[in-house]
């Protein structure tokens, strides 16, 4: 039986693509670029608010990325006090994870959102007590891709006695570990990690980019990870 399971955040946890697309809106609209679409917010996102920003200047025709410094400040001032906006659980979340505590399964969060707003969000939508490790983008440790996060979360759960794992820990770590996301970069970081991966097609992408970073395992809603616990 697996002992944890680690969640991507937006797009997998929450919807939460308003938020982002009205906090970047707001900072780059004033410089010359955007709005843009619903649509084209799903593939800004998903490695890091600096790689929002460039990619949504970069649509908008600043290939230089001119603008880059002053939209990121701006954006990370309006995300810091609109990160919640219109933000929600998606259908089912709220049964999944309250039936993988009952199993007696850790569960922990790793994102690409800045690590406060991450806290914010997860404490927000279900309490203090429910996730065992909350954990957003800092400084100090690599974004996604990277399983850097995922080692050191592992670490916290006692399920690995420190976050430099030997090949053989990685190796194993599939029978313990389910990680779950919406995109090609919760695929990698999870493959990275040794993990069994789970794409969810509740989110931000398509079945094909799930695929094509092979993940072992792709559910139409949450409640359908249970069948891969045992």
């Amino acid at each position: 039986m697996r002992k944890a399971v680690i969640f991507d955040l937006d797009g997998t946890l929450s919807d939460s693509i308003m938020s982002i697309k009205n906090s970047c809106d707001a900072a780059l609209v004033p410089l010359g670029f955007g709005p843009y679409t619903v649509e084209q917010y799903k593939y800004f996102v998903g490695d890091g608010a600096a790689n929002l920003v460039k990619r949504a200047l970069k649509v908008g025709g600043d290939e230089q990325l001119l603008h880059f410094e002053e939209g990121f400040r701006r954006y990370r001032e309006i995300f810091a006090d609109h990160c919640m906006d219109g933000v929600h659980p998606y259908e089912g979340i709220r049964e999944l994870l309250a039936a993988l505590k009952e199993k007696g399964l850790q569960i922990a969060v790793l994102s690409n959102k800045p690590h406060q707003e991450t806290i914010r969000v997860i404490e927000t939508l279900f309490g203090k007590e429910l996730f065992d490790v909350i954990q957003g983008q800092k400084p100090d440790v690599a974004i996604k891709p990277s399983p850097e996060g995922v080692f050191l979360i592992l670490e916290q759960l006692g399920i690995l006695h420190n976050a430099q794992p030997s090949l053989e820990e990685v190796q194993g770590m599939a029978e313990q570990l389910l990680y779950v996301g919406d995109t090609g970069t919760d695929m990698q970081t999870g493959k990275g990690a040794g993990a069994f991966t789970v794409g969810c097609l509740w989110g931000f992408r398509e079945r094909q980019e799930l695929e094509a970073n092979h993940a072992d395992a792709i559910i139409e809603n949450p409640l359908q990870l249970l069948d891969y616990i045992d």
